[in-house]
């Protein structure tokens, strides 16, 4: 897999997270009929978000039919505004469509009329958060989540909009202690999912696919346990186990059938696998359902391995022209080893100066910086990215070719092996460039350094870092 990065890990943990912040103010208006009526869908996207699950996306379709009749009607509605327009945020991450983005702040900005934030209404707060997120404007996100926060420090649903929000700065202390704290005020399967995530970025893999098994148990929908067996694969498929990360996504699939990451994961099992027919037929499948630019990428790499340079490009370009935010390190990767290096740099030194310093961001940086002929610089980044806790193939193979082109072979050796270690497929193009470069590095030497070596330089500190 070429990116291991921040969208992946919303549309699997954030998602349900972004309806549930508004979740409590819908109140359907068969409430109080004896007998109660069967649910409708409407109710149903409700009920799961309450709950912070995932609804069905047809059922979440509906919802938001059923507020935009409603508005129309009482369009002084702030409560059922907020609600529509955190339905707009998560559509648009489920479908991977940029247009329902604008939507939801139309939604939202309508709430905050009738409703400003300093009269409260933390529905529509929260809706501007996820929505924030969603663009990739992690640093609005952690400021209209933590004005909730401050406001109301047990509402429960403030808490996965600014674990995704400081994951998205980079500050992964307060994403911990964010979800501490989730799972003091809730439970059930959203508390295990974002307890995974943490695990996972910490580099304790045993524990994480724990707490996502826990997830899968927990799940109240069908939707809401097909991502959780998605996370479950993607867990098996980074520690370079690919059977059983198919399993994991075929049983997804079995829930819901167009599960776009599902069928992502199952593309780039197959391929692991040397299913190359069935990986092409699953990322497609996967990019008709759910268009993001890291699968774009992956797709296109896997293309491009197979020599069908034509499509790889065309992946390449839509990727570049699809419009969706939230991707500046997985475009600038794309840049970097497939377009203008120095193009890649320019984009991620922005990102990084705009405090988006996850380490995501470091490594695509770092990468950038070295294919622009800056490995120096480019080392300082991939440490960063590497010495942050989660176990990367990717990561570790970045740093390990900048480290061979500064001639630091026994770190370069080391980095190289431990990512064909962590996941010997980890990428269709780039696995089988790591087994290269270790093959011309040789075996290491037998003897020890003599005492006239000079011993590394510690790495400088990033640029704009203070101590």
């Amino acid at each position: 897999m070429k990116t291991e990065n921040v969208s992946r890990t919303v549309l699997a943990c954030g998602v349900g997270a972004v309806l549930a912040a508004t979740a409590l103010v819908y109140v359907p208006e068969l409430v109080g009929r004896t007998p109660p009526p069967a649910p409708g869908p409407a109710e149903r996207a409700a009920k799961a978000a309450n709950a912070g699950a995932q609804a069905a996306l047809p059922d979440l379709v509906a919802l938001i039919a059923d507020r935009e009749k409603w508005l129309r009607a009482h369009p002084g509605d702030e409560a059922s505004w907020a609600m529509l327009g955190a339905a707009y945020t998560e559509r648009g991450l489920r479908r991977a469509d940029a247009a329902d983005l604008p939507r939801a702040e139309g939604a939202l900005k309508r709430s905050l009329a009738v409703r400003p934030a300093a009269r409260g209404n933390p529905d529509a707060q929260l809706g501007m958060a996820a929505l924030a997120n969603a663009r990739g404007d992690w640093k609005s996100a952690k400021e209209w989540a933590e004005r909730v926060r401050g406001a109301n420090p047990k509402r429960w649903s403030a808490y996965p909009v600014l674990i995704d929000a400081y994951n998205g700065l980079g500050d992964y202390k307060a994403a911990r202690k964010a979800t501490e704290t989730l799972a003091e005020l809730h439970s059930g399967a959203v508390v295990r999912a974002r307890t995974a995530q943490v695990y996972r970025d910490r580099g304790w893999r045993e524990d994480a696919g724990a707490a996502a098994l826990d997830a899968v148990a927990l799940a109240r929908t069908p939707t809401e346990k097909a991502a959780a067996l998605a996370r479950l694969g993607d867990l098996a498929w980074e520690r370079g186990e690919p059977e059983e990360a198919l399993g994991q996504y075929g049983a997804a699939l079995g829930l819901v059938r167009d599960h776009g990451p599902s069928l992502a994961g199952r593309a780039r099992a197959f391929a692991a696998l040397g299913r190359t027919a069935e990986a092409v037929r699953d990322w497609r499948a996967a990019l008709e359902r759910l268009p993001l630019p890291e699968y774009l990428l992956e797709a296109g790499e896997l293309f491009e391995a197979l020599d069908r340079d034509a499509e790889a490009q065309a992946l390449y370009e839509r990727a570049r022209t699809g419009g969706w935010p939230r991707a500046e390190a997985v475009l600038g990767l794309l840049e970097a080893e497939h377009g203008d290096p120095a193009a890649a740099v320019r984009r991620l030194r922005a990102e990084w100066a705009r405090g988006h310093r996850s380490v995501q961001v470091a490594d695509a940086l770092g990468w950038a910086l070295h294919r622009a002929g800056e490995p120096e610089e480019g080392l300082e980044y991939a440490k960063r990215a590497t010495e942050e806790g989660l176990r990367s193939a990717l990561f570790a193979y970045h740093r390990g070719e900048i480290e061979r082109a500064l001639g630091a072979e026994g770190p370069a050796r080391r980095h190289l092996a431990e990512a064909l270690r962590t996941n010997p497929h980890f990428s269709p193009l780039l696995a089988a460039r790591a087994r290269q470069s270790l093959t011309t590095l040789g075996p290491p030497p037998d003897t020890l350094p003599s005492d006239g070596d000079t011993a590394p330089t510690p790495p400088k500190r990033p640029a704009g870092e203070r101590a």
